[in-house]
């Protein structure tokens, strides 16, 4: 009977374990995450990458490591790289329609355009898109989002090494960008 009690119990304890633990980490992480994805697509569909990251985490929940900042970025990249992949279909579906729809009055088109109109740094923000998307996403992991090297490695899944070098190759071209020159002493991301 002993038995029989105690395995009613555990599945509960052990469901109420998993919650607790995802509560604590979308209630520590979800503005991060957010900040993430608000930077990286428009303001309307940053939730849903957030969701959709917090969803994947519930899944995995069990492999997250005990510093998750990285891990879920990692995730919410990959998530925009699916919406990417699906918002390309669409367009291309579209435009194999030749659909009168697709425009730059498109809502996501004029949304995007809107929110970079209302940026004060847009000298920088000019600078940010001669880099390369990898180099453009090295240096917003450290800057934006305040990751170490090691950590922005996870997110871009490479590995520290070369997170160095995509650093080092888009400081230079920034600052080549941008009109000035970089000071050896802060070569160093970490």
């Amino acid at each position: 009977m002993k038995t029989f009690v105690k395995s009613e119990i555990e599945p509960a304890t052990g469901e109420a374990r998993r919650r607790a633990k995802m509560d604590e980490l979308f209630t520590s992480y979800a503005a991060d995450v957010y900040a993430f994805a608000l930077r990286r697509t428009t303001p309307s569909a940053a939730p849903d990458v957030v969701s959709e990251t917090f969803l994947v985490a519930w899944r995995r929940l069990d492999a997250i490591p005990p510093s998750p900042k990285a891990w879920l970025l990692g995730v919410a990249r990959r998530v925009l790289a699916n919406q990417r992949r699906t918002d390309g279909r669409l367009i291309a579906l579209h435009r194999r329609l030749e659909s009168p729809n697709l425009s730059a009055s498109h809502p996501a088109t004029a949304e995007l355009a809107e929110s970079a109109a209302h940026t004060s740094d847009s000298e920088v923000l000019a600078a940010l898109a001669v880099l390369t998307p990898l180099e453009r996403e090295a240096i917003t992991l450290l800057a934006w989002d305040e990751l170490s090297a090691e950590e922005a490695s996870i997110v871009l899944g490479c590995s520290t090494a070369a997170f160095y070098v995509r650093v080092h190759r888009a400081r230079r071209r920034l600052a080549a960008a941008l009109g000035t020159t970089i000071d050896p002493q802060e070569a160093d991301p970490s």
